[in-house]
């Protein structure tokens, strides 16, 4: 058995051709839906980029219990299973995050691994002088913060093409495929950190749109309102969506030698997201709002799975979560069982006959309003009680890129085992909050003060919120059901006055 895993960052559902954008250049993307079985209710669960990654390792929601988390030690890992079971495992990527210490343990299941630097401000080339600075909008102009500033650094080595970590990053994929296709038993999960910001691309892929490289530069937004004009809108989604076509030009090239090599046969190809991202929609930039939009949330998904050739071409309806379903839907194609404390499903039912395997799922970030959808509506439930001393649970812990500083050990104690972590005890922390109408001190996002239903079929730009108390409890009662599923703390369901 062979598997091919293609992993994009921030990629938007609504800019693609396969889902109705008719202005981005995305051949290969059309091209791809014509080969696999495309997903029309495909749903973010935990965010956002590591909470994502550990989702796809464990096979369960995690944002319940923790934020941005190294692997834990309990964690199930699919990699590091299928390895065990004979499997060769191998992930290309340059997705920096992996490297920091929130990101501690994950690379180091698979068999082998290779990782290229140089997205965002990953701290990759050194140099003392300021960088040079073009003219640009971009969220820190003056290249002050330390990401800023490293990232101009790291454009200065982006000198053609091939220089990019997206390019290197798939040369390696192809390189791992052109070694190795004629083998059996591997997995290959080429991951890119793109279209993730900032929206730096290769200058051919900006030919397609007109703002694309105009100056001065904007390809980096902030996390928060989007006050700009419409014609620097325009100018960062047509740099958004220049990335997306070089995203594009190099998922060709693995369809390309998967023509090559005639491994539409005999091999399983995945191509997903953690997760959308806003572009100046709902007046908003980014991923990190109260309410997780549809831009944000609903998300590409396609498959080809070579023991159901009938989906060629096909749409499907049944909703799935990739970032858990995932781990059993490749363990069971290695004939390898899911572990008891996975809660995700095995796509196969849904890939052979769109066969329903959930009724509805619970996504979010760990803290902020959680939400629920059933294909149809969308449920966002508000924080009921900020003020409440919530906790996370984790014994590695660790911030986004940095080790927990000496002051946040504060508090620390030992917690009884949880229902998933296989027998060991887990350090309990209070979750650090400078003012408890306030998400995080790093998110700064205002609580929205009510709950949101949406209609997506009468409203899919969720403009209108629902009024509808009777629909409210049955969408209530699927949350609650997942989350008791999940293991929620009782504190967690007390934050969201479930309790």
């Amino acid at each position: 058995m062979k598997a091919i895993m293609i992993m994009f960052d921030s990629l938007n559902r609504h800019l693609l051709p396969p889902y109705g954008c008719d202005w981005v250049h995305a051949p290969n993307f059309a091209r791809l839906a014509r080969r696999t079985a495309s997903f029309e209710q495909s749903w973010v669960c935990s965010l956002p980029c590591m909470p994502a990654r550990r989702d796809l390792h464990t096979g369960r929601p995690n944002f319940l219990h923790s934020n941005w988390s190294p692997l834990q030690p309990w964690d199930d890992s699919v990699p590091e299973i299928l390895k065990n079971a004979g499997i060769s495992t191998h992930i290309v990527t340059d997705h920096y995050h992996y490297l920091e210490d929130g990101g501690t343990g994950y690379l180091q299941r698979y068999s082998t691994w290779e990782a290229f630097r140089g997205q965002e401000g990953d701290p990759w080339k050194g140099q003392v002088r300021p960088p040079e600075v073009p003219p640009n909008i971009n969220v820190d102009a003056e290249a002050r913060r330390p990401m800023a500033r490293q990232d101009w650094i790291n454009r200065q080595f982006f000198r053609e093409e091939a220089d990019f970590p997206q390019s290197r990053t798939f040369a390696a994929g192809l390189d791992f495929l052109e070694r190795n296709h004629a083998e059996e038993n591997w997995f290959l999960q080429i991951e890119t950190f793109d279209p993730h910001e900032p929206f730096h691309s290769a200058e051919g892929y900006q030919a397609h749109y007109p703002r694309a490289g105009e100056s001065p530069v904007f390809d980096w937004p902030s996390y928060g309102k989007c006050d700009e004009s419409p014609e620097e809108i325009e100018r960062i989604r047509h740099n958004y969506a220049a990335l997306l076509s070089q995203c594009d030009a190099n998922l060709g090239r693995v369809l390309d030698a998967m023509d090559r090599h005639n491994l539409w046969e005999d091999t399983l190809l995945i191509v997903w997201t953690d997760h959308g991202f806003l572009l100046g929609e709902h007046n908003r930039w980014a991923k990190v709002v109260p309410a997780l939009w549809q831009e944000i949330s609903h998300t590409p998904f396609f498959i080809w799975d070579p023991r159901h050739p009938q989906t060629a071409g096909s749409r499907r309806s049944a909703l799935v979560q990739p970032s858990i379903d995932l781990g059993p839907t490749l363990l069971r194609y290695f004939g390898q069982e899911p572990t008891r404390d996975m809660l995700g499903h095995d796509l196969a039912p849904v890939l052979a006959d769109d066969t329903a395997v959930r009724k509805g799922a619970i996504f979010g970030y760990f803290g902020m309003p959680l939400h629920y959808t059933d294909g149809r509506y969308v449920y966002v439930r508000d924080v009921v009680n900020p003020g409440q001393v919530y906790h996370i649970y984790a014994s590695t812990p660790a911030l986004m890129r940095d080790r927990l500083p000496l002051a946040q050990w504060q508090g620390v104690e030992f917690s009884p085992p949880l229902p998933f972590t296989k027998g060991t005890p887990v350090l309990r922390r209070p979750y650090p909050t400078d003012d408890p109408n306030r998400f995080a001190p790093w998110l700064s996002v205002p609580f929205m003060d009510r709950h949101l239903m949406f209609d997506l079929e009468a409203d899919p730009g969720q403009r209108s919120p629902v009024e509808d108390p009777a629909l409210e409890r049955k969408l209530v009662d699927g949350m609650l059901h997942l989350l008791r599923e999940a293991q929620a703390p009782a504190e967690m369901l007390c934050r969201y006055g479930l309790s």
